[in-house]
């Protein structure tokens, strides 16, 4: 396993190979990483539908089932915004300048949009939401309502929470080897975001679209699209806070600021 100090040097040799990938490319694994995040959300969804579950348990399985999506960014190889927040380092140690960060951050994050909407698009084409006898389709209106409706500042708050644990993750697989370590890296931050309510901007952007189409499929209307834009626009904000400045510039400053 590598050290810290050792991992710091490797995320500086990874964000500056993000930082060259073409913008073809780069939009290409952003795309996959949407759907991937998706795939990861979908999983919770299905446990989540289980009534029999009581809340403790229903979130810890829920967590650990949407780990499937950071798993496969991290070992089948996606571009995903918020794990992107690492390139900081890199920056910081001007292997790349601001403006390249911020461009690839801007494609990235489109990429991760249209993804995760492809994925929403599928699964209502699929009839996903009937499964469980409709119970999976209550639970998609469910959590994407409750995401919609919550206050700005709960959404950024949150928001940072939830990119402190992601960047985690993220750094401790660039310390394993395998894929068992990758694995290992990806699951308990991941559960513990899920299972204690944060807000993942990319998660998000495949949620409450996802409730939006499935509400309109069962005759509801609980969710609005002011409550999915600004919940996906302060959990963005929030998760750059969370793992750009708490830490990736930590770290930074730590191992890799020179004297």
């Amino acid at each position: 396993m590598l050290s810290p100090a050792e991992i710091e040097a490797s995320a500086e040799k990874v964000g500056q190979a993000k930082a060259n990938l073409a913008p073809a490319k780069a939009f290409a694994l952003a795309c996959l990483a949407g759907l991937y995040i998706g795939l990861g959300a979908t999983f919770m969804l299905v446990v989540k539908s289980d009534s029999t579950l009581g809340f403790g348990l229903s979130s810890l399985l829920g967590g650990v089932s949407f780990a499937l999506g950071l798993f496969l960014v991290l070992v089948a190889g996606a571009e995903l915004f918020t794990g992107n927040s690492l390139m900081v380092i890199g920056m910081l140690s001007k292997k790349y300048q601001l403006k390249r960060l911020l461009s690839r951050w801007a494609i990235v994050y489109a990429g991760n949009l249209v993804g995760s909407l492809l994925l929403a698009v599928l699964l209502h084409l699929a009839a996903f939401r009937t499964l469980g006898g409709g119970a999976v389709g209550e639970t998609i209106v469910s959590v994407a309502t409750a995401k919609a409706g919550l206050a700005p500042s709960v959404v950024f708050f949150r928001g940072i929470l939830c990119n402190i644990l992601v960047c985690l993750a993220v750094w401790m697989g660039f310390a394993g080897t395998s894929v068992t370590d990758k694995f290992m890296a990806a699951v308990v931050p991941v559960a513990g975001f899920v299972a204690c309510g944060y807000e993942h901007c990319v998660a998000n952007m495949f949620f409450i679209p996802l409730g939006m189409l499935t509400q309109g499929a069962i005759g509801l209307d609980s969710i609005t699209m002011a409550g999915m834009v600004s919940n996906i626009v302060f959990a963005t904000l929030g998760n750059i806070v969370g793992g750009a400045i708490i830490v990736a510039a930590t770290y930074w400053y730590v191992y890799g600021k020179k004297k």
